[in-house]
């Protein structure tokens, strides 16, 4: 038996048929408009197919043969892998050093695993990528040419170069994803982190700040004698206003309180405050028990303490930089590091790429113990690079942008001569 839907769809076919048969010269002239225009709409298709065959080329598929996914896959899921076996490891031994501590201030599981774990692990996974990709690619490589699959690509015809395309293809990806890590993920993260260390590690944080003198706008200058980043308020706080390097205006106040409930930024509450306005001889004094006031500064300003820099993302970074260099603060060259670096890191993937594939291309006798040694080794003297370049920068006036890429320049050198030795 049929059920009520066929029954119905069986009835609108029949009704569709029945108009057709009694409007034949409708379908008549239907039919020959279409074969009229049919000539015109394959001339259309054919001159649109002529105009957009350059599209082919925009697709990044098109360039990638199998060969190219053979070594792609490799390459993504050994970097992967190491990735997990270290951290894995690294994770063992920083619960062994830290359970006495996590026990000792009643650290919950929650706050562990989600709180500290979870963004410790993208944290050192990111900052150690270089060495990871670097491990990886001699690792693959190394096995690659052990069992005589580069001899067999480049007895093909293909060359050198062209052996490098999926190579420099995994390194877009890996880049891409370790410069979006970096500066916009992981800093989020590494606030949590860094409170939960204060919490459950008994790790310092600098929490106040004394005698704080900055410029908040132009020719106005801000002091404060004392400020409290946990209750957000200051003490023996002043401001003086210049025109043409004379003093028209100073404001003092006892206490000043950051109104963190505010939907703007910059809101402050003075009490006990006092203004004197200064014309030519004459002083007009005005003065209140509280006051609400917009100063053009941040509780961020204050205070700084270690390993701020990690905790902006790279558009707050860069405003706080810009603001800091128009207030004339001196403390903003470990900024400006970190911003550079964040970049030149995500570079490093391709310079130490093809220093690694050029070093273990080779099928040489001894395995792959040597190659693993020597990428071990450049990985390391990278991260020690980094490091001296960016303490060169913040304490003996070394421009940031050039510490920050100084490592890369380096090893560019090495890869070029490494990449120009390979085909020989």
């Amino acid at each position: 038996m049929k059920s009520y839907s066929k029954i119905r769809k069986h009835r609108r076919v029949y009704k569709a048929r029945r108009w057709a048969s009694q409007h034949p010269a409708w379908l008549h002239r239907l039919v020959a408009w279409i074969a009229a225009h049919t000539l015109v709409l394959q001339t259309v298709l054919k001159w649109m197919g002529r105009r957009l065959s350059f599209m082919k080329r925009l697709n990044p598929f098109r360039y990638i043969k199998r060969i190219d996914w053979y070594i792609i896959k490799k390459f993504i899921g050994t970097y992967v892998f190491s990735i997990l076996l270290i951290i894995s490891i690294s994770i063992v031994f920083d619960v062994n050093e830290n359970l006495a501590k996590f026990t000792q201030y009643h650290a919950p599981l929650h706050a562990i695993v989600f709180d500290y774990y979870a963004n410790f692990v993208p944290y050192f996974a990111n900052l150690f990528s270089a060495l990871f990709v670097f491990i990886a690619v001699i690792y693959f490589t190394s096995k690659l040419a052990g069992n005589s699959e580069i001899i067999a690509m480049l007895a093909t015809g293909i060359s050198f170069k062209r052996l490098l395309r999926p190579y420099m293809i995994s390194c877009v990806l890996i880049s891409g994803l370790s410069y979006y890590l970096s500066a916009y993920v992981i800093p989020h993260g590494t606030v949590i982190r860094q409170n939960f260390e204060t919490m459950y590690k008994n790790k310092k944080k600098n929490t106040s700040a004394e005698n704080v003198q900055l410029q908040v706008a132009q020719g106005v200058i801000a002091y404060i004698q004392h400020y409290d980043n946990n209750l957000k308020k200051g003490y023996g706080f002043c401001l003086d206003k210049f025109e043409n390097k004379k003093l028209v205006s100073h404001l003092t106040a006892m206490e000043v309180q950051y109104d963190t409930i505010s939907d703007s930024k910059y809101h402050w509450k003075l009490r006990n405050w006092k203004v004197r306005q200064l014309k030519g001889l004459r002083e007009h004094i005005t003065s209140g028990d509280e006051k609400d006031s917009l100063i053009m500064m941040e509780p961020t300003d204050l205070v700084y303490s270690k390993g701020q820099q990690e905790t902006f993302t790279s558009p707050e970074l860069h405003d706080y930089i810009s603001k800091q260099i128009d207030r004339g603060s001196s403390n903003v060259v470990q900024y400006q590091v970190e911003y550079h670096k964040r970049i030149a890191s995500s570079f490093a993937s391709f310079i130490l790429t093809i220093i690694g594939a050029s070093l273990s291309s080779r099928k040489r006798k001894g395995g792959m113990g040597m190659y693993l040694g020597i990428g071990l080794g450049l990985s390391f003297a990278y991260i020690m690079l980094q490091t001296v370049s960016a303490t060169f920068a913040i304490n003996a006036g070394f421009p940031p942008i050039l510490a920050a890429w100084m490592p890369n320049i380096i090893f560019a050198i090495v890869a070029w001569f490494c990449y120009f030795k390979a085909p020989n």
